[in-house]
C-alpha cells in the first residue's frame, strides 16, 4: 500500500476526552459536586432529554477495558482531565484519597499499553464551592485552582510528561458570562473579560508552580480553540471587524499563554469600551515569566465574520457581537447535525499562524471531530459505518500535513472523542466517537473509523 501522506516519526495519534463528560460516577468515593452535577440538579430541563452527567460512559469503572480498546485502534497518547472535584473535594482542603488512587490507575495502565498520557487540571467543571464564592472573578479561587495544580503535579509529575492548565478556556467565559449556556448563566461584558484575566492568571501561577518542582522533561501548555476568523471581504471595514473578533476569541489567549502579554490593540480595545479587568501588583511579571512550552489546537469551525450593518450600538448591553456581525459564506460546506461549517484549510491556517507570529511553538490537534445525531441508522455488519468521519478526518489531516512540509512544528492528532460522551447540555445528542456506546447495556463497539484509524497509525499516515 502506497502512503501519501506521511507524518514525522513519534507523531501523536490519539483521541481526547474530559473527566465531567466521561468518568460519571459523579457522586461516588467522596468526590464533591461540580457546576455541571450542581446545575443539573437544579434545572435538568435545560440539559437534551433531560439526561445529566451522573454516569456518562462510565470510564471510572471502566478504564481498563477502554485503554485495552485505545491500544486496539492504534492510539500511542491519550488526553483525558483530572476533576478537582473528584481530587480536593470542594476545591480546597483535604486530598481525595481514592481519586489519587483512581487516577494514579489510570496513568499506570496507559503507560503499560504504551499509551502516553497527556493531563489536562480544568475542563469547564470549577467545584460548585469555588463558583458559590464567584469562580475565577474571585482571585481566591485562582489561588485555589493553582494550590490544586501544584498538588497534582506532586503527585503524578513523576510519570506524566505532558500537562496542560485548561481546556478552551475561552468557553466558560463565552458560557458562563456571556451567551448563557453554562452556569453562572451570566451575560455581562465586564465580568466575562475579568474572568477571562483571571484564568489567564490561573495558568500563569500554575506554571510557576510546576516550574519550581523540576520535572525533568516535563513539558506544560494549554489547550486552546483557535477559530480563525476571517473576514467577508478585504474592504477596511471587513477587515477591521474580523480583527476585532480575533483578538477576543483567539488571541486574548493566546497571548498571553505564549508571549507572556496582551496584544496592545486589545488593551486599547478594553479601555476604550470601559471593560478593564481588576489587575494586581507583579501580575505583569507574573504572565511575562511563565508561558507556555506547547500549546493543543482544537479545531472544528471557522468564525466568518462581516462589519456591522446597524452601527447603533446600545452600551447598556455591550456584547462582543457589538463589533462585528457574523456572516454565512454562501455555498459553505456544513455539518448539517451540528450546524458548523466544515472548513478543513482552517486547521493549516492556524498552524502557520502559529509559526509565523509564535515563534512556531511546538503544536498539536488536541481536538478536532464531527458529531452525528441518530448514527445507530449507519450500522451494517455489525459497527457503524461512519465514512463520513473517515473522511472528515482525512481531509483535515491533509492539510494538516501540508501545513508540517511547510515547517509547522506540529507533533500530533487526536481526535475529539475516543467513544462516545456526554456533551454538556447537548447530552448524546451526537456522538463523536471512534467507538459506539449503547446507552442501554454501556456496551463498547469500535465503528469504521476506530479499525480506519489502527491502519493510519501503523502506516504513520495514509
Amino acid at each position: 500500500m502506497s502512503i501519501k501522506y506521511k507524518f514525522p516519526v513519534d507523531f501523536w495519534w490519539g483521541s481526547a476526552s474530559s473527566a465531567p463528560q466521561g468518568e460519571g460516577a459523579a457522586r461516588k468515593d467522596g468526590k464533591g459536586l461540580n457546576v455541571w452535577d450542581f446545575w443539573y440538579q437544579e434545572e435538568p430541563q435545560r440539559f437534551f432529554n433531560c439526561v445529566g452527567p451522573q454516569n456518562t460512559c462510565d470510564f471510572y469503572h471502566r478504564y481498563k477495558e477502554d485503554i485495552q480498546l485505545m491500544k486496539k485502534i492504534g492510539h500511542n497518547s491519550f488526553r483525558f482531565s483530572i476533576s478537582w472535584s473528584r481530587l480536593i473535594p470542594g476545591g480546597v482542603g483535604r486530598v481525595n484519597e481514592k481519586a489519587v488512587e483512581f487516577y494514579s490507575n489510570v496513568i499506570d495502565e496507559l503507560l503499560a499499553n504504551g499509551i502516553e498520557p497527556f493531563v489536562n487540571l480544568y475542563h469547564f467543571d470549577m467545584p460548585i464551592e469555588m463558583q458559590n464564592i464567584g469562580g475565577f472573578e474571585n482571585r481566591e479561587v485562582v489561588e485555589a485552582y493553582s494550590d490544586y495544580a501544584k498538588v497534582t503535579f506532586e503527585l503524578f509529575g513523576q510519570k506524566v510528561k505532558k500537562w496542560f492548565t485548561f481546556n478552551e478556556p475561552i468557553v466558560p467565559v463565552e458560557g458562563g458570562y456571556l451567551y448563557d449556556f453554562h452556569y453562572p448563566n451570566v451575560s455581562d461584558f465586564k465580568r466575562a473579560v475579568q474572568v477571562a484575566y483571571n484564568t489567564n492568571i490561573a495558568t500563569a501561577r500554575a506554571i510557576e508552580k510546576f516550574r519550581t518542582l523540576n520535572l525533568n522533561d516535563a513539558k506544560i501548555g494549554v489547550i486552546l480553540n483557535l477559530t480563525p476568523s476571517y473576514p467577508r471581504s478585504n474592504s477596511d471595514e471587513d477587515l477591521k471587524a474580523a480583527n476585532i473578533a480575533d483578538l477576543l476569541f483567539n488571541r486574548s489567549f493566546l497571548d498571553p499563554a505564549t508571549k507572556g502579554e496582551y496584544p496592545e490593540e486589545l488593551v486599547r480595545f478594553i479601555k476604550e469600551n470601559n471593560l478593564t479587568p481588576v489587575v494586581q501588583e507583579g501580575d505583569k511579571e507574573l504572565l511575562k515569566n511563565n508561558t507556555i512550552d506547547l500549546v493543543g489546537v482544537n479545531y472544528y469551525q471557522p468564525r466568518r465574520v462581516k462589519a456591522k450593518e446597524n452601527l447603533s450600538k446600545d452600551d447598556s448591553k455591550l456584547m462582543p457581537e457589538s463589533f462585528f456581525d457574523n456572516y454565512e459564506m454562501p455555498g459553505r460546506k456544513m455539518n448539517i447535525y451540528r450546524g458548523w461549517e466544515i472548513y478543513e484549510k482552517g486547521i493549516y491556517d492556524i498552524m502557520i499562524n502559529l509559526r509565523d507570529n509564535y515563534e512556531n511553538i511546538e503544536s498539536y490537534i488536541s481536538e478536532n471531530g464531527m458529531g452525528v445525531e441518530d448514527e445507530e441508522r449507519f450500522i451494517k455488519d455489525g459497527f457503524i459505518d461512519d465514512s463520513y468521519r473517515i473522511d472528515f478526518i482525512k481531509d483535515h489531516l491533509i492539510w494538516l500535513h501540508k501545513a508540517i512540509e511547510e515547517g509547522a512544528n506540529v507533533k500530533g492528532y487526536h481526535l475529539w472523542t475516543f467513544i462516545d460522551n456526554w456533551s454538556w447540555t447537548n447530552a448524546y445528542k451526537n456522538r463523536y466517537g471512534f467507538v459506539q456506546l449503547n446507552l442501554n447495556t454501556n456496551k463498547r463497539t469500535i465503528k469504521k473509523s476506530g479499525h480506519w484509524m489502527k491502519e493510519v497509525t501503523e502506516n504513520n499516515g495514509f
